[in-house]
């Protein structure tokens, strides 16, 4: 291997450890507190949340306006860049925070939850407060020091997850899970200036302006696209069903996201970076790009359909017996999710190769699509299991669209993208099945059932992996080896300088 790719693959391995290692971690908090918190409030709590989350989200992207990923695809980025984006972000989070706080009472009434007036307008200052610190975190996206990140993410997770307990168990309800997100964007903000040496300066340039929203608003548009249509279903659940059911799919989603999401962000804010470094290299792009998505599926392909198998001792145990109507919405959710790191690989190379405008092409081709099988599922009056496998439809015909075209940029065309994935996810749904039939076997105790599938199903994976020999296995393998060895050889040097 040629010294500059070796150089590539050491430094994509040791980020990639840090990210997975800050999604999983920060991921893992959040899940430990979304267990916590769903046992001490109800799912009406989650389903006002719910709601009013798409708001949120929407007003996020605008507020960044694509501005942090055309400042990380920059090979040049002067002060003068980051303080017109700081200060832009800054008005327009103020902006939005005025449009919302006056259209509170609409929203409200559009769901006939009197309660959102007041929940929305504080929930809301989290878009100041992350406007405040979106610099800060795509300079160290850009140095790639997802260390940092680590620390900081597990750090906030801990602190607002401990004061959202605290809430709840004092019977604030609703408020407590407001509370959480306040204070996670809070601790995020003051942590990322601490670890962070940058500061804006009174400056703003127009010509930097432009240099960037040229790029980055074409994936504004797409990203606002994207959010809409991936939260369309908390609206049209919110206004058509009960806001219990809306609190089912909330919190099917969160747990999906804690698993699927967690690798698709790692390997999205990893591989972003670090491609667009060899963006003119058509070679070694190819060769980068196709290992990684032969890696993603491999862990995420057995992740959700193992997930999908043990869905109802796992539930049941985490969660109690009030939750149990969420199984079928996570075991398609996690069906879905599949391939989600495969859409957020596939997208980067159209942001490395430049090709904005054809990113925002397929979202919104991709979009009318979904909206046209929305349209569908609501007038057979399908249900929110109806709503949800269009889902999963959706997430297979944009796997095809995203192939297709990412795959053009690189010359690797997306039955290439298929004969590679395609022997990954037989294992992994023939792991599933075995997975799922075994419990059926097992004693009718949720913590054995867990146990004997769990087991059933790495043996299974591995085994047949070892069996055809897999070349992923060998590489996880000995990445995990050389990551172990690096850390014992650190913690030698410590205990020697001791």
């Amino acid at each position: 291997m040629p010294e500059e790719e070796s150089s590539l693959k050491q430094r994509t391995i040791k980020n990639a450890f840090w990210s997975i290692g800050d999604q999983f971690a920060n991921q893992g908090i959040q899940f430990i507190l979304q267990i916590i918190l769903a046992r001490l409030l109800l799912p009406e709590h989650f389903g006002m949340i719910g709601m009013i989350l798409v708001f949120i989200l929407i007003s996020n992207i605008i507020i960044d306006s694509g501005f942090s990923q055309a400042l990380i695809r920059e090979q040049k980025v002067s002060q003068a860049d980051y303080s017109t984006v700081f200060y832009f972000n800054l008005l327009v989070s103020f902006l939005l925070y005025s449009v919302l706080y006056v259209m509170a009472p609409f929203i409200s009434e559009f769901f006939k939850e009197e309660q959102l007036i007041p929940i929305l307008r504080v929930l809301s200052l989290s878009l100041i407060i992350n406007a405040l610190s979106i610099i800060q975190r795509t300079i160290l996206i850009k140095e790639i020091n997802f260390k940092a990140q680590t620390k900081i993410n597990i750090i906030s997770g801990i602190l607002s997850g401990i004061l959202a307990i605290v809430l709840a168990v004092s019977g604030f309800g609703v408020w407590s899970l407001v509370v959480k997100t306040i204070s996670l964007q809070f601790f995020q903000s003051i942590l990322l200036w601490f670890y962070n040496d940058w500061k804006p300066t009174f400056e703003f340039k127009l010509e930097s302006f432009n240099k960037m929203f040229g790029f980055g608003s074409k994936l504004m548009i797409a990203g606002l696209i994207s959010i809409i249509y991936s939260n369309i279903y908390y609206v049209v659940i919110g206004k058509l069903y009960s806001v219990s059911q809306l609190g089912y799919y909330t919190n099917s989603v969160k747990f999906t996201e804690a698993a699927s999401l967690s690798i698709t962000a790692a390997l999205q804010r990893v591989t972003y970076p670090v491609l667009s470094t060899i963006q003119d290299e058509e070679e070694r792009l190819r060769y980068g790009f196709r290992k990684i998505i032969r890696i993603s599926a491999f862990v995420n392909f057995p992740l959700m359909v193992g997930l999908a198998a043990i869905a109802s001792p796992l539930v049941s145990l985490l969660f109690g017996e009030k939750w149990m109507p969420m199984v079928i919405y996570f075991q398609l959710l996690c069906i879905a999710g599949m391939l989600y790191p495969l859409h957020a690989i596939d997208l980067n190379i159209l942001q490395v190769k430049g090709k904005a405008s054809l990113f925002l092409h397929l979202i919104i081709a991709r979009k009318v699509i979904l909206t046209l099988l929305i349209i569908g599922a609501v007038w057979l009056k399908l249900g929110i299991t109806g709503l949800i496998v269009v889902v999963i439809i959706q997430s297979y015909i944009e796997f095809f669209i995203n192939s297709y075209f990412a795959g053009k940029q690189i010359s690797y065309s997306m039955f290439e993208h298929i004969k590679d994935l395609s022997f990954i996810y037989l294992m992994a749904i023939m792991m599933g099945i075995v997975v799922y039939f075994v419990g059926f076997l097992t004693p009718e105790h949720a913590t054995l059932q867990l146990i004997i599938q769990i087991v059933v199903g790495a043996v299974v994976y591995i085994g047949i992996s070892k069996i055809i020999k897999s070349q992923e296995l060998d590489f996880l393998l000995n990445t995990l080896s050389t990551i172990w060895t690096r850390m014992s050889r650190k913690k030698r040097r410590e205990i020697v300088k001791m």
